[in-house]
């Protein structure tokens, strides 16, 4: 990182409400938490990475370019990111909550880096946001992703329970044709909800298509 996330805001006090846990507002009433500004930087962040890697794999397929996003914007990559600009030590949170760990928090943290996007989006603009993750993420390190180190599957368990929500469970929904070409339907579902729907020639072809299916989604709520 060059710079300070600070120096890419116009009006350096925008950052502050960012930096607010949902926690800390149980000892301030009347201060909003951060999590309206992650909402909106989810978004921002999607986009930007997208474009930074719809022009630098021109050869990629859909699926490709969302299993290397998923990648790079995992929970666990997003709460390295904020460690790295030092947003572990600025958020503001509850005594419990620090003394559980929350500053070490994978989620927590990467929730903040999302909301610290969301409102530089609104101080500066999408030409900030581009800036500072360009320097976050530098085309180097975009590059040397490894997309085949892990399967769909394997993305998608990582991603949920990350999240806290457990395992995927796959189910054939159904499969037609004759028996030299059938055609599987499988579903991905997680804690009883249903993600995504995959087809496949085989019923592992299609758990890995409805697993890419599920990681370009939003993940459902805990």
């Amino acid at each position: 990182m060059k710079k300070l996330v600070d120096a890419y805001f116009k009006t350096s006090s925008n950052l502050s409400p960012a930096l607010i846990h949902k926690s800390y507002c149980h000892d301030h009433p009347h201060t909003p938490s951060n999590e309206r500004l992650e909402f909106l930087g989810d978004s921002v962040l999607s986009l930007v990475i997208s474009h930074r890697l719809f022009l630098l794999f021109p050869g990629l397929s859909e699926g490709e370019l969302t299993i290397r996003r998923s990648q790079l914007v995992q929970t666990s990559a997003l709460a390295q990111k904020a460690a790295q600009i030092s947003l572990d030590k600025r958020l503001h949170m509850s005594r419990g909550e620090e003394e559980s760990g929350g500053r070490n928090n994978p989620n927590l943290l990467a929730n903040t880096f999302e909301a610290v996007l969301g409102s530089l989006f609104l101080d500066s603009g999408l030409t900030s946001c581009i800036a500072f993750l360009r320097d976050i993420f530098p085309d180097t390190e975009i590059l040397s992703v490894k997309q085949l180190l892990k399967d769909p599957k394997s993305f998608l368990q990582e991603k949920l329970q990350a999240a806290g929500l457990g395992t995927p469970v796959y189910t054939t929904v159904s499969s037609t044709g004759p028996d030299h070409a059938k055609n599987f339907v499988v579903q991905a579902e997680v804690n009883h909800t249903i993600l995504s729907q995959g087809t496949g020639l085989s019923k592992q072809k299609a758990e890995t298509a409805a697993a890419k299916n599920a990681l370009a989604k939003d993940l459902p709520a805990c």
